[in-house]
């Protein structure tokens, strides 16, 4: 499968586009308002210790203090199987892994680890989300090429991508001899078949930041950061690129040179398939990807059959339906309906992907009365979402024709990153019809009778709302007048929202 990275850079944001055959599946964007502060470390200060959350919040010196759960610090009473640092740009060797500690609660509680006031060096796990502050954790991880070093933790870890016996004791063995004492180590995906030398390499960079990293601290005012964590273009060759990346394309100048130098420290051989985009036309444009973009901010999404998928995000969950649509099969009405949710299955692990969905999702496929072709279709599921990189968690359909299923949230989806809530519908995204909008206005006019002695009320509507109150409830406009004794005189005002109005009394 040929895959291909583009970068858009402007002096705003940077844009990447991952392309499989052409096809754009993954999408990542940082604007320089939103930047990503995951990864970074802080020296910060205990502000308050919640035993009942068994958590503690921190103030690293940003807006909001920082969550740090008792999970998530480092005592070596923890015994630590795998890592997980969710970043907005991570191979599934840092993103994927999960910690799973074994601890007795009632002897490991957080107010006798964290005291009020004290000073902790900490690292962002998961940046600032709505009304969320920063997740933080005290397992400090410094991601290379190859290799990650966990330097607050004694562990070996293998991608679970490397599936070969062989392979993974061969680079236990190697990791075993080479790596720092009291220090971790996770083996990245992309270490298969590298030669020890390769991996000292990168053993001996990460090293150095360690130690630059604790020099550091000593000298930062509290709170204060001490160590940035790479770009967001360097780390995404850092952590996105793979030998089956035939070419990657930035249009920066500026950038490319900096790609350059970066890959010669890490990638050498990546250079060779880097390209400097030099044409008038934008990046994106050239390569169809604007649209696709387009595309993904709809609601709808046409499946090739005729059939169509509705996606609804919510700030509690996604809500997936799957309908027929032009749809109307060959042979029996089960065969189209499992033909349409098979079709949408493939389309809803893309677009899950593309959108950067997390959280609970549940998904309303046709309801299907044989027993096997639930079963196809919540295998065919599994299969398409095996190849995610996010962890997901999938129950089987239940008789109402759901699937309910979680995965892994990494920021924020790409709605909530282009889109903002309406002014006009407040984000419900319906608005008050025309007719009850009259109706609305009619009831305040009754309203009016008694506060006002004016004969004359004016009426300033939305133009779509008064073209309905002067035609189609032009009787009742006459009727309202006699009954209140009063002239009502409709106006309006280009810049109102169909929902909104003013009533104005006249001399």
């Amino acid at each position: 499968m040929a895959k291909e990275m583009l970068f858009n850079c402007t002096e705003h944001e940077v844009r990447i586009a991952i392309l499989e055959n052409h096809i754009m599946s993954n999408l990542y964007i940082e604007r320089a308002v939103e930047k990503s502060i995951a990864g970074n470390i802080y020296i910060g200060k205990v502000v308050r210790v919640l035993p009942g959350m068994q958590a503690a919040f921190v103030d690293i010196g940003l807006d909001k203090a920082a969550f740090l759960h008792v999970s998530d610090t480092s005592y070596d009473f923890y015994e630590l199987e795998l890592l997980m640092n969710d970043d907005v740009i991570r191979d599934p060797d840092i993103m994927d892994y999960e910690r799973k500690w074994y601890q007795k609660e009632s002897e490991h509680q957080i107010e006798d680890m964290l005291k009020e006031g004290q000073e902790i060096l900490v690292q962002i796990s998961k940046d600032p989300l709505g009304t969320k502050g920063a997740r933080i954790t005290t397992h400090i991880s410094l991601p290379g090429r190859k290799l990650v070093l966990m330097p607050t933790v004694q562990h070996i870890g293998i991608s679970r991508q490397i599936t070969d016996e062989n392979e993974r004791q061969r680079l236990k063995d190697i990791v075993e001899e080479i790596r720092p004492e009291g220090h971790g180590i996770i083996v990245r995906t992309v270490s298969e078949g590298k030669a020890e030398d390769e991996l000292t390499t990168d053993i001996e960079y990460l090293t150095r930041v360690w130690e630059s990293i604790k020099k550091k601290k000593d000298h930062i005012k509290t709170p204060g950061l001490v160590h940035e964590d790479i770009g967001v273009i360097p780390r995404a060759i850092r952590d996105l690129y793979k030998d089956d990346v035939e070419r990657i394309v930035i249009d920066s100048k500026e950038e490319y040179q900096k790609i350059i130098d970066f890959m010669q420290t890490f990638v050498p051989r990546a250079k060779y398939n880097l390209m400097l985009y030099e044409e008038e036309q934008s990046i994106f444009d050239a390569f169809g990807i604007e649209l696709d973009i387009q595309r993904a901010m709809n609601k709808r999404v046409w499946l090739k059959s005729g059939g169509y998928i509705i996606i609804e995000e919510t700030e509690a969950l996604c809500a997936i339906d799957v309908n027929t649509g032009k749809y109307v099969g060959k042979r029996n009405l089960e065969d189209t309906i499992l033909n349409t949710n098979l079709e949408a299955v493939k389309e809803i692990a893309y677009q899950l992907r593309l959108r950067n969905i997390g959280g609970i999702i549940i998904i309303d496929f046709i309801d299907m009365e044989s027993e096997t072709n639930r079963e196809k279709v919540f295998n065919a599921l599994k299969e398409e979402m095996e190849s995610d990189k996010s962890k997901t968690k999938i129950q089987k359909i239940s008789e109402l024709g759901l699937i309910e299923m979680t995965r892994q949230r990494k920021g924020k989806s790409l709605e909530k990153i282009m889109c903002e809530p309406c002014p006009s519908c407040e984000g419900t995204g319906v608005v008050k019809s025309k007719t009850t909008i009259c109706y609305e206005i009619f009831r305040e006019l009754r309203r009016e009778r008694a506060a006002h002695f004016e004969k004359k009320i004016c009426v300033l509507v939305n133009p779509d709302v008064a073209n309905v109150l002067l035609e189609d409830e032009r009787h009742a406009i006459e009727t309202l007048e006699k009954k209140l004794k009063k002239n009502i005189i409709i106006k309006v005002d280009h810049n109102f929202h169909q929902d909104y109005y003013q009533i104005i009394p006249l001399q």
